[in-house]
């Protein structure tokens, strides 16, 4: 069974795969606030907007992090 996460921020869904996360940094690079591998949750989305969530979530090497909106 997969471990997949989802974090809201409005209408927007981070979803995180870790069997696919290569831990490459890039989302702790660009959205700091955001990604905190040392907290629970590690994931904040309320500290940032939806528009730079997106921007971050595109440049995931991986894609084990992706966003679905309702």
């Amino acid at each position: 069974m997969e471990n997949i996460k989802e974090y809201k921020k409005e209408n927007l869904k981070v979803i995180w795969n870790p069997k696919k996360c290569i831990h490459a940094g890039v989302c702790v690079k660009m959205l700091p606030k955001v990604y905190d591998p040392k907290a629970k949750p590690w994931i904040t989305p309320e500290n940032a907007t939806i528009e730079d969530l997106k921007n971050q979530i595109n440049n995931c090497p991986s894609g084990a992090l992706s966003y679905r909106e309702s």
